[in-house]
């Protein structure tokens, strides 16, 4: 029983998140960590991811029964009906967004629910359907966690919190279409408008290339402007250059095209773990005052 409520939150996506809030949280902690707070933060926001997760697999049981990757998940089996999963999702929502107004601030709050609604409302029950575009808005709702974690601590939304949500949003892009690529055929029957069933995966593998590059950019504003040191630059530039050079791969003429986007795949997962973990470690001791938004 214990493990469809745990399978129908999709665990592998909250631990991803989970390393991100932790990365954002501590970067505007800078060496004073409120140990109850930082807790309190990444338990709501877990709890905040896992309900819509479950939400959303209500949502594409219809799509989910026609991919190879999502046929067996536990609302297309019947293992778990959509009722339960439902109130599984709200129950957990409610625990989440009430930790995080509890011990958090309003600000964090704010972008969990900005996170939330797009993923669940917007995406999920449009765009994911009806667009090319849905890839873009869903890595809005991709990029909040560590911007709730870093707000959570200062309460505010600086230029810091807004290199975070720019930097994670770039990184979903080739991310999500790299798993397109080498998921074309599930996409296909699904009937899923992505950038490689749209307009083909030499479209794809351009755009994969240009966000990459951008986000090699962008990684290096936090250094730039005073959060973290040079030990997080060589790091940032090392990982993304090797990304950007394994994009470029998918050029040669003899790539096996669902092999190199594997490689992609797997290798985001390595950079943004990487990076989240570099700017949890090598931050400034002292903020920049840059734009500061506060509600």
């Amino acid at each position: 029983m214990f493990r469809r409520y745990l399978q129908v939150t999709k665990p592998g996506i909250i631990m991803g998140n989970l390393i991100s809030v932790a990365g954002g949280f501590l970067l505007a902690s800078r060496g004073d960590v409120d140990g109850l707070l930082m807790i309190a933060t990444i338990i709501g926001l877990s709890l905040v991811v896992a309900s819509g997760c479950a939400i959303n697999n209500c949502i594409d049981r219809d799509i989910d029964a026609r991919m190879q990757r999502t046929k067996t998940r536990v609302t297309v089996t019947g293992e778990m009906s959509l009722k339960a999963a439902l109130a599984h999702g709200v129950v957990l929502g409610i625990a989440g967004f009430a930790l995080l107004a509890v011990f958090t601030n309003a600000v964090a709050v704010f972008f969990a629910a900005l996170g939330y609604v797009v993923y669940v409302g917007i995406y999920s029950l449009y765009m994911k359907r009806n667009s090319v575009y849905g890839t873009l808005v869903g890595s809005l709702s991709g990029a909040v966690p560590p911007v709730v974690g870093y707000c959570a601590v200062t309460a505010q939304f600086d230029a810091g919190a807004a290199i975070l949500l720019l930097m994670f949003s770039l990184w979903q892009m080739p991310h999500s279409y790299a798993i397109a690529i080498f998921r074309y055929k599930d996409y296909e029957a699904a009937n899923i408008p992505v950038l490689p069933v749209e307009k083909g995966i030499e479209r794809a593998k351009l755009h994969i290339v240009l966000y990459i590059a951008v986000y090699a950019l962008v990684t290096m504003l936090l250094p730039l402007g005073g959060y973290t040191g040079l030990g997080f630059m060589a790091v940032a530039a090392t990982t993304s250059i090797w990304w950007l050079v394994m994009a470029l791969r998918g050029y040669r003429s003899d790539v096996d095209v669902n092999g190199w986007a594997r490689q992609v795949f797997g290798f985001s997962i390595l950079n943004i773990t990487i990076l989240s973990i570099a700017m949890a470690v090598d931050y400034h001791a002292v903020a920049p005052q840059l734009f500061v938004f506060s509600l």
